[in-house]
């Protein structure tokens, strides 16, 4: 293999770069979080694909470019959009499930190396559907979905129950708790947690010893244990979009972007 880096997709929302079997995959709205839009979610799906179908690839690591790996989505996008918002999430939200899909059925193992906060579907929900997550001390967890009047999406109404047992998820997602890396990884959302400094280096470590494993082998366990969770993930994934979507076009969602936008509280009133 290769030791050179070979830059795969150089610009853009969404960064490929390959070295030595393992492809960097990079979330590059550093200005907005890495918060995700339908275009940002278009480019991703495309990256995916693009590794995909690189048979040099035997590890994916998944990481967001500025002070954060993924804030969820851009609320000021999605409150610029007005009564079409139920629209653009119904696109949103399913090309996010669609992205989660790939990531779990991907032959290379996904390592989100995770810094400052994951949170939505965006961002947590990646977290669930990648097959490994290393973190930095600081990181941060949020499932933040109903905290903006929302449901979760990306699948994690299963992967997180399958993570963390259904009593500690009904917790998380209705009470929007956030998470130091310590307590994800005491939960089991994650597998390691590292001093920030170390993050990029512990990654690629950990990337390096599984690009040295035999590469159908690992392919088919991964397959075969998503198989136990992906089939109730991907069933799950066009009833969370409808909710999404639905929950969008209320009051209460409304109300909570707004409150997001102007740092307050928001004041639901359930409809």
């Amino acid at each position: 293999m290769d030791d050179a880096d070979e830059v795969l997709i150089g610009d853009g929302p969404v960064l490929v770069s390959l070295r030595s079997g393992i492809a960097e995959l990079v979330l590059n709205r550093p200005d907005a979080a890495n918060g995700m839009t339908v275009e940002f979610l278009s480019a991703l799906y495309k990256a995916i694909m693009k590794i995909h179908g690189d048979s040099r690839v035997r590890v994916v690591i998944l990481r967001g470019n500025g002070k954060h790996f993924c804030a969820g989505g851009d609320v000021k996008v999605f409150a610029s959009k007005g009564e079409k918002l139920p629209d653009y999430l119904r696109e949103a939200t399913s090309l996010l499930q669609i992205v989660a899909g790939a990531l779990i059925r991907l032959n290379a193992p996904v390592i989100a190396s995770v810094h400052g906060f994951a949170a939505g579907g965006g961002g947590f929900g990646l977290v669930c559907v990648s097959d490994f997550v290393v973190a930095g001390k600081s990181a941060k967890f949020l499932t933040g979905a109903t905290r903006a009047g929302m449901a979760p999406d990306a699948g994690a109404s299963v992967t997180l129950q399958r993570l963390v047992g259904f009593r500690k998820a009904m917790e998380l997602l209705l009470r929007n708790t956030v998470l130091s890396a310590i307590e994800a990884q005491d939960l089991g959302i994650i597998n390691t947690v590292v001093d920030d400094e170390h993050l990029d280096a512990e990654t690629r470590a950990l990337a390096e010893e599984l690009a040295r494993g035999a590469p159908l082998a690992l392919a088919a366990t991964k397959r075969l244990l998503w198989n136990g969770v992906g089939t109730g993930v991907e069933a799950c994934l066009p009833e969370e979009s409808r909710t999404v979507s639905e929950l969008s076009g209320t009051y209460d969602a409304r109300e909570a972007l707004d409150a997001v936008m102007l740092r307050r509280d928001p004041e639901f009133e359930g409809r």
